[in-house]
Parts: C-alpha cells; structure tokens; sequence
C-alpha cells in the first residue's frame, strides 16, 4: 500500500532520510546506523527506527539480522525487473482506456505534457522531462479507476526515484522522452489502445539501458567513500 503516515516526528524523519536517499547524499547500500542518524537529527532512537522501517516498507532500505538498515542497493536485474514491470503496468492501463467513455480530459492533460516537454531543454533539465513522464503516465494510471493497479504503480514509482534523480544527475541524453509520449497521445487520439500501449514497452525498453549505466557511475563514484 502507498505509506502515508500523518506529520509526525518518525514520518518528518522519514520524509528527510527519503530525500537524502533520493539525492545520493545517502549513497547505494550505506548501512543507515540509528545512533548516526540519532546525532545528525538530534532525536532519540525510538522515532529514527520507525522512520527506517517506513523507508523498507516503501522499497528504499533494506534490512537484515544483525546488521540493521542500509540504503536499497539494486542489481542491474532488479532494476530491470522495477522499469519492466512499470512499464507493462502502465501499458495495461492504456489499453484499459478503451472501456472509458469521455477520454478528453485525459487526452488534453497529455497534450499539455507535450507541450511542457517540448518547451524544456532535455540536456540541461533531465530532471523535469522524468517527472513530467512519470506523472504523464500515472495520470494515465488513476484515469481508468483501477486501484489496485495504481497502488502498484506507485509503489513502483517510489522505488524508482532515486534511480531517476540519478539518471538527471549524470547528464543522460532523455530528449527522446518527448517523442515517445507524443506517440502514446496521437495513439489514443485514433483509438488505437494497443499501439499507445507498445509505445510504451518500447519506452522502458529504450530508458532501461540509460538507467543502468548512471546507475553503475554512482556506485562507481560512492566506492571509495563505502
């Protein structure tokens, strides 16, 4: 399920562990010690645990018997298995468009990400092209009202994030990103649910590779300081 603890200290915690995760400033497999953490927010240990058991429950720590928390550490499978899977998820999702009677809302809010993606420079604003896809996609997602299917989405997503802040960071070429949504929009346009829905695969499939690589140059960039 999607973990919306209320504004308390352990989520207020969590919520700035998350970012630091994110950002890198907590690198790829860092062990996240409680007294640490503890000094570095001046709290007491009992909220800082529940802040790193939220952070496993959403995919972005880790835990194991005897030697606590640590950063999610993903191999190039896992990171596969995240981007395939989202992106056959969100593919079902168009097709599921099919059953929706009055589809130009959704059209008109692509059309807009279009126009944002187009406006931007994908070389100097990477980060803002990957948002703009992701919630392009998942307006896709919440539009055919299927919970279940955007729960999984998202938890998805959150597990993602910090490989897509990577992905801008490292300077990856994603101007391609702009085309392929272009795709998806004029497929749902003509009603055509399953090409907007091969757009799609063939998207993940196209990022996948670009993800990897910037991902192996953080670890690469973090192993001397691990």
């Amino acid at each position: 399920m999607d973990i919306k603890p209320p504004a308390t200290i352990p989520f207020v915690l969590y919520e700035r562990i998350r970012q630091m995760i994110i950002d890198g400033t907590l690198a790829p497999g860092q062990p996240l010690r409680e007294q640490e953490l503890e000094r570095r927010f001046g709290t007491s240990r009992s909220p800082i645990r529940e802040a790193l058991r939220l952070l496993q429950l959403n995919g972005l720590a880790t835990h194991q018997q005897r030697r606590g928390f640590r950063v999610v550490l993903y191999t190039e499978r896992e990171i596969a298995q995240i981007y395939l899977l989202r992106g056959e998820l969100e593919s079902y999702a168009m097709r599921e468009v099919a059953r929706c009677d009055d589809v130009e809302p959704l059209l008109s809010s692509l059309r807009d990400a279009c126009e944002r993606l187009t406006a931007r420079d994908p070389l100097r604003d990477a980060a803002s092209h990957l948002s703009i896809m992701r919630d392009a996609f998942l307006h896709i997602v919440e539009f055919v009202q299927n919970p279940p299917l955007a729960e999984a989405v998202k938890r998805l997503n959150e597990r993602c994030e910090p490989l897509r802040y990577n992905l801008s960071r490292q300077g990856a070429d994603v101007g391609a990103l702009a085309g392929y949504l272009r795709r998806i929009l004029q497929a749902l346009e003509r009603r055509d649910f399953d090409g907007a829905a091969a757009a799609r695969r063939e998207c993940a499939r196209w990022i996948l590779p670009l993800v990897v690589r910037a991902y192996a140059a953080q670890l690469n960039d973090a192993q001397p300081a691990r």
